[in-house]
Parts: C-alpha cells; structure tokens; sequence
C-alpha cells in the first residue's frame, strides 16, 4: 500500500505489539491524539504485512480517523460536495440515472412480486416518487420501478446522503443501496452490496444497513437495524460514511452501526447507487391483501468526498 512514512520503532528485548507475528520493529504509519497505526512485517514470511490499530477510545473504536461510535453523531470526514439529486425537473435525469424495467431472474433474485416500469418513478414538485400500485403489469400483480447510476455516477469513499419518506404498508420493501461497478464482470455477491436503507412494512418503523459480499451474503449479511419513528410521514436523511478503514451507517446523523473495512473486501472501489421499492419477497414478507399503492419520495441525493 502506498501509506509508507518510512518512520519505525522497534521494541526491545523480543517485546511485540497485540500479539507475535515474528518481528519486533513497527512501521509507524499514523499517529493522532485518538489511536496509533503501526505495520509489521513477519520475519518469516516477508511478502505478508499485519496492520495493527490501538485506539485512546475506552469504547474500543473501530478504524480511527473523524469516525463516530454507535449511538453517537456522526462526525463526517468528507464535506467537498461532489454530486446531487435535487429532483428539481420535471422528469428523470437520463444523465444520472438508468430506469430498470422486468422482474429480473426469480424476481430479481428474491422472489419479488413486482414488474418495474418506468412510469412508476415519478419526479414531480421537487421529489423523486418511487410508487408500488396493486395492477397487473406484463403478468404479475404489482407494478414499481428500480432506478441506478450504474456507468454514470460511480463514486469510490465518501458520504452519501438520501432524504426519503418510505412507504409503510404490509409487504412494501423500499431500499436505498449500492453495487460494486464490477457487478456486470464478476456478479453478486463477488461485487459488494451496501444496503444504506432496507425498511419492511411488516416490520414498520425498524430501518436496517447492511453489508454483503462472499462469506457474508444473503440472511448473512453484516446487518444492524435501527427505530426510526415516523418513517412514512416524515422524511429522514439516510447516511453512509464509507473509507478504506470503516463504513457507517446513520439517520439523521445518529451513527446506528459500524463496520471495520479492509484490503481484503470488496468494499475498496467505485459502487453506483440503486434507488427501488420491491414488494414481497425474502424480506418484504406477506403482502396487505387490500393493498392498493403505496410510495417511497425521495428529496434529494448527494455525494461528499
């Protein structure tokens, strides 16, 4: 990795850092008044590296730097604005955005119950609405609509922000995510998914952020859930603080759950953002048998870097 200083200390009389990886001199690669970054290099195995981070944080920390603990504000490391979404026109810009359409294979792997089109994203008196209707679509029962970023805004670390009222009836699973830009080459779950908000109808009021990739995909995503009140009647702002050493999620700049990232996941590349409401499948649940429409409205997405 290019984060040499060249600065290192060595610990005397076969003293060691954590735990023994067979050397006793560290790279010291950052220092602050929060936590201490040292790389070692085992003797006996010179092409491996052991990065080992020690942290003033009674709390534990998990990665250093601005980030913010569980529970608490968020302290942002990124305030250069860099895109935005405001929603301002009178339809969708096909410059940022692509609109998915179809069920995908096996509704979209999930068992989803829905067709997407694109006359159910909406963009109208400065939002984006996102609506599931009970109609039948190309065969199935329930229209909605998927839209992305892919090819167009891919963006690697920083803050995302999404302001969003979510839809709250029995079977409603509206979700703001991303993928990794190489889903196309290597597919799911090689690429990476970070799920900034999934919310369930069923499960009203309980907002989940989740992290997928090999050995951790499916019902063993990295998941933390959070209450979120009044989630369909008023809006809230989503979060995702994402860098090479940790990823949070936030609402309403409250951090609800943190993640340790490193070399070794997929989390280190560009991703696009996915915006959709599903309905039904392996998490939305039973669906309202006298449901007729329901909404996500979103007011805006920006990127910070």
């Amino acid at each position: 990795e290019d984060v040499s200083t060249g600065t290192q200390m060595m610990i005397s009389d076969g003293g060691f850092m954590s735990y023994y990886i067979g050397t006793s001199t560290y790279e010291i690669l950052e220092i602050t008044d929060d936590y201490l970054y040292v790389r070692g290099i085992p003797g006996s195995n010179p092409a491996l590296a052991w990065y080992i981070k020690f942290t003033t944080d009674p709390e534990g920390g998990a990665g250093g730097g601005n980030q913010s603990a569980e529970g608490s504000e968020l302290e942002t490391e990124f305030e250069n604005l860099v895109w935005e979404e405001e929603f301002d026109g009178a339809a969708l810009d096909t410059d940022s955005w692509n609109i998915e359409t179809g069920n995908g294979d096996n509704g979209w792997g999930n068992n989803e119950s829905q067709y997407y089109t694109a006359d159910n994203a909406v963009v109208s008196d400065g939002t984006l609405k996102i609506n599931a209707i009970a109609e039948n679509t190309n065969g199935f029962d329930y229209s909605s609509a998927r839209i992305t970023t892919m090819d167009k805004q891919e963006f690697e670390y920083g803050r995302v922000e999404v302001r969003a009222k979510l839809p709250s009836a029995a079977g409603t699973w509206p979700a703001i995510w991303m993928l990794g830009s190489n889903f196309a080459e290597v597919g799911w779950p090689n690429s990476g998914e970070i799920d900034i908000m999934e919310h369930v109808g069923n499960d009203l009021g309980e907002v989940l952020g989740t992290l997928h990739m090999p050995g951790n995909s499916g019902g063993e995503g990295i998941s933390k859930g959070t209450e979120v009140e009044n989630v369909e009647s008023e809006f809230h702002t989503y979060t995702l603080e994402w860098t090479a050493d940790h990823i949070l999620f936030a609402v309403d700049n409250v951090v609800f759950h943190e993640f340790e990232n490193n070399a070794s996941t997929p989390f280190n590349q560009p991703f696009f953002l996915i915006l959709n409401v599903a309905m039904g499948g392996t998490l939305g649940g039973a669906i309202d048998p006298d449901f007729t429409q329901d909404t996500m409205e979103v007011d805006y997405v920006k990127v910070f870097q």
